[in-house]
């Protein structure tokens, strides 16, 4: 992936698209530490499922939204089970989360005003998912086990899904005109911490 033009939603606005690629190097330090890789993941999935069923609790009146974030809550806690499995299968333990750089900084990019955090919530969400799509998809290409193979290819499809689903959550509260430029400002933001934070044998 190379950096992108100005144009940040593609086709009829379904697609958010990264402004800067994940650095060749964080594959090859991913690659080596992959054990990692597998703990940190496993956690990712969890927060996934939380925040899924945290919108669906702060923001029921969206329409289709509480139907659409209980499959998708469904969706990452089957995800999670299977990251769990691959790592006790390692005998890997999960232990407790140290934290996510990635997402605390993005979320220090979130406005305060009800209206204006509703939205940024929903566009975080579908960065975050873009983010994820990008670097489970270059997993899924270096991996050399066929069965890991298959299983980050998979996750890479469905997390390309799940950015498009929160963009699509996002146009129902705002303009195209009014998501359009927050996700432009926001998609610069995520350009400038992916710049500045070190890699880590992580997923984001």
């Amino acid at each position: 992936m190379t950096s992108q033009s100005p144009s940040l939603l593609r086709g009829e606005g379904s697609d958010i698209t990264l402004q800067r690629a994940t650095d060749p190097q964080w594959l090859v330090l991913a690659l080596s530490h992959f054990d990692e890789v597998l703990i940190d993941h496993a956690h990712c999935e969890k927060k996934a499922a939380s925040n899924a069923l945290s919108l669906m609790q702060a923001y029921p009146e969206v329409p289709g939204l509480p139907s659409q974030m209980a499959r998708l809550a469904r969706e990452e806690s089957a995800h999670l089970a299977k990251v769990l499995q691959i790592m006790e299968d390692r005998g890997l333990l999960l232990g407790r989360d140290g934290g996510d750089p990635y997402a605390q900084g993005l979320q220090k990019l979130m406005r305060n005003g009800m209206k204006e955090r509703q939205l940024d919530r929903f566009l975080v969400a579908g960065i975050i998912e873009a983010r994820s799509a990008e670097r489970l998809s270059l997993l899924a290409e270096g991996l050399t086990d066929d069965s890991l193979k298959r299983f980050y290819t998979e996750l890479a499809t469905s997390e390309d899904g799940h950015q498009r689903l929160f963009l699509r959550l996002a146009q129902e509260i705002a303009s195209q005109d009014v998501v359009h430029a927050r996700l432009a400002e926001l998609l610069e933001g995520e350009a400038k911490l992916i710049a500045v934070l070190p890699l880590r044998p992580a997923i984001h």
